[in-house]
């Protein structure tokens, strides 16, 4: 394991600054840079691409009303936004009739495959195939347990910006998120 050289051996070589994530500038910028991770975030809900786009699309919308708001008060606003519209999405899937929309299938009659073939956003697995394994097995997890994970771990926000998105305390995030963990870990054992 190769390790870097210390900055005090190169007085020519600057310390290196501990890495701050930049505010953007303007609200637009923010929706750029989320909007990859917001629809990754709402495929795992929803397991469809077209409701993930609709739903990322309208929670973009949404935002534009809250400009003005202060910068630091996107993210938690915006995943929230998010997280709710993934909810009525779900809860009008429920009461339609299913056997009024067929399963889509491709001209040779096989299933339509929904899964993403793009890189992994996470950065917590390094191929597709690990993409694939926790999309899986997050999709078995209760709903909260789900966010509480892909919002904590895949969109590194802290507690405290979870606990606003998804609208609950602290203490909860916290046993959502280490239920989801265990779950995770037992679901995962066999691709370690």
């Amino acid at each position: 394991m190769a390790t870097e050289p210390d900055a005090s051996a190169d007085p020519e070589r600057p310390a290196a600054e501990p890495a701050v994530p930049e505010r953007p500038a303007s609200l637009e910028q923010f929706l750029a840079g989320i909007g990859t991770r917001a629809f990754r975030f709402a495929e795992a809900g929803l397991r469809q691409r077209e409701d993930a786009l609709d739903a990322v699309q309208d929670a973009m919308m949404k935002m534009l009303g809250y400009q003005d708001r202060p910068a630091g008060e996107w993210t938690p606003l915006f995943w929230s936004i998010l997280r709710r519209r993934i909810i009525d999405i779900q809860r009008r899937r429920r009461f339609r009739l299913g056997w009024l929309s067929p399963e889509p299938r491709h001209e040779d009659g096989s299933a339509v495959d929904w899964a993403d073939d793009g890189p992994d956003p996470s950065r917590a697995h390094d191929g597709s195939e690990g993409y694939a394994q926790l999309s899986a097995a997050l999709a078995t997890l209760p709903a909260r347990q789900r966010e509480a994970f892909s919002l904590r771990v895949l969109e590194e926000l802290d507690v405290a910006t979870t606990a606003r998105a998804m609208g609950c305390s602290e203490g909860a995030v916290k046993t959502h998120l280490s239920r989801a963990r265990e779950a995770l870990q037992r679901k995962l054992e066999d691709w370690r």
